[in-house]
């Protein structure tokens, strides 16, 4: 497993001029090209989508204030949330059953919490300024009646691209990213240059979502959807209470899981920003976005893509172990000294890239820097506790980040300081995600006993 050594021009499908990405797998067998194949369309994908929203951000930091990314990064924390909370991480289910018939039951199931919330939120928008008003966020009543837009694309998209992983439709997925990298740059360079920039992040991140979920489903809808409204006598046919009933390790474990991993992620930007301002929450979103950039576009094609191919190897009840302790090891050999490097460099780096007064966000990073390490090896093969049902302990350890986060937070505030509240939570951060990662090695030494 070799950490993203190579690329070449440009990603389309089954084309000579395809984007070959290498990433994890040398020595590479033959039974290993598909998953290498699928990995390396999904990464071109994510760096050309991620490139694309990188470029234009020394432009858009000239364009619109941190306060205005504060109250941007405010609103992406609430929706995050509750397109969490709409499908209850049933999405993460569909690629798990033999059957297809199967896999969509589970989606017509998640579908039901889906619209269920994405209604509530229409029903309350009335009363948005008391709601928002109890979460401290005044400045989020305006954009309020955009939020059942931004549930019901985001819960139908996590739905759609895991439909998408188990097809091993990963052209559609990489599509998606593309398309939505696009929009969303296109979008905000639009509304700044026009001046709208109380407005402008915010709607053209709704409004890329839509512009992206419906050109996917239009382009998928004939080969990968239809199919599955048309049913005959011979089908096996899945009640939704039998789905839910054998599926619900998801809603009961990994959905508590996601929400806690999702609100104590954003517990600096809804904590800190009634002590310290939009300003500072600005700043620290910046750092997020530049920091988790690389590191999500690395750890999204893996996890997609291993996914898949790790579930059919369990299934034939087959070895799994060797390019999982591979992965550990090439990742740290060659993030450690990389972000050793990049520890002496960030503030400079990020005042010259986004303006001079942008080098807070760099001193962020940097305090960032081993929990992004242990984030590689964790988020790329958090799979493993959904594969083996061990979604319970996956739980316990989303507990231990949240309380260590939490500390660190109220550390910040008791000492009034907005640096120590971010040191403790990226420190509390690292350690819970390096305990998590060791048991997630021991799932996969479990199961290479249970074949001896």
């Amino acid at each position: 497993m070799l950490l993203c050594v190579t690329f070449c021009q440009k990603m389309v499908k089954n084309t000579k001029n395809s984007c070959v990405v290498w990433i994890f797998f040398v020595p590479l067998q033959s039974k290993m090209q598909t998953v290498v194949k699928n990995t390396a369309r999904l990464f071109s994908a994510n760096v050309i989508a991620q490139a694309l929203g990188l470029i234009v951000y020394p432009i858009l930091t000239r364009m619109y204030s941190p306060e205005d990314f504060g109250v941007f990064n405010h609103y992406t924390s609430v929706c995050g949330i509750l397109v969490t909370l709409s499908t209850l991480e049933l999405y993460n289910a569909v690629v798990l059953p033999k059957s297809d018939r199967e896999a969509f039951s589970i989606v017509r199931v998640a579908c039901l919490p889906m619209m269920a919330l994405v209604v509530l939120l229409t029903l309350t928008i009335p009363f948005k300024e008391t709601l928002t008003g109890w979460l401290q966020m005044p400045d989020l009543s305006r954009f309020y009646w955009l939020l059942p837009i931004s549930v019901l694309a985001g819960g139908m998209w996590n739905l759609l691209n895991y439909w998408y992983i188990r097809r091993n439709a990963y052209a559609r997925i990489s599509g998606y990213q593309l398309s939505q990298a696009s929009f969303t740059s296109g979008y905000k360079l639009l509304f700044g240059f026009s001046g709208w920039t109380t407005w402008g992040l915010i709607v053209s991140s709704v409004a890329a979502q839509i512009c992206s979920l419906g050109l996917s489903l239009s382009l998928s809808w004939k080969k990968h959807i239809r199919p599955l409204f048309t049913t005959n006598d011979t089908d096996e046919h899945y009640s939704l209470a039998d789905t839910w009933r054998k599926y619900r390790n998801f809603p009961r474990y990994s959905f508590p899981r996601s929400i806690v991993n999702y609100v104590f992620g954003q517990l600096p930007v809804l904590v800190l920003a009634p002590v310290f301002g939009t300003r500072l929450i600005g700043f620290w979103g910046m750092a997020l976005l530049l920091a988790f950039t690389p590191i999500s576009t690395i750890t999204r094609s893996l996890y997609q893509s291993l996914y898949e191919y790790t579930t059919a190897k369990v299934h034939a009840r087959q070895h799994i172990a060797s390019y999982f302790y591979r992965f550990a090891r090439l990742v740290l050999l060659i993030s450690v000294p990389g972000f050793t490097a990049l520890y002496f460099i960030l503030p400079w780096l990020t005042g010259l890239l986004l303006g001079d007064e942008w080098t807070t966000t760099g001193q962020y990073i940097r305090w960032m820097l081993p929990w992004l390490l242990c984030s590689l090896l964790t988020a790329s093969t958090g799979f493993l506790a959904d594969i083996f049902f061990r979604q319970k302990i996956g739980l316990y350890f989303e507990l231990l980040m949240a309380l260590l986060r939490t500390a660190g937070v109220i550390a910040g505030v008791v000492l009034n300081s907005f640096e120590i509240a971010i040191i403790g939570y990226s420190i509390g951060s690292a350690v819970a995600c390096g305990a998590q990662f060791v048991w997630l090695l021991s799932l996969v030494r479990g199961y290479e006993k249970s074949l001896e």
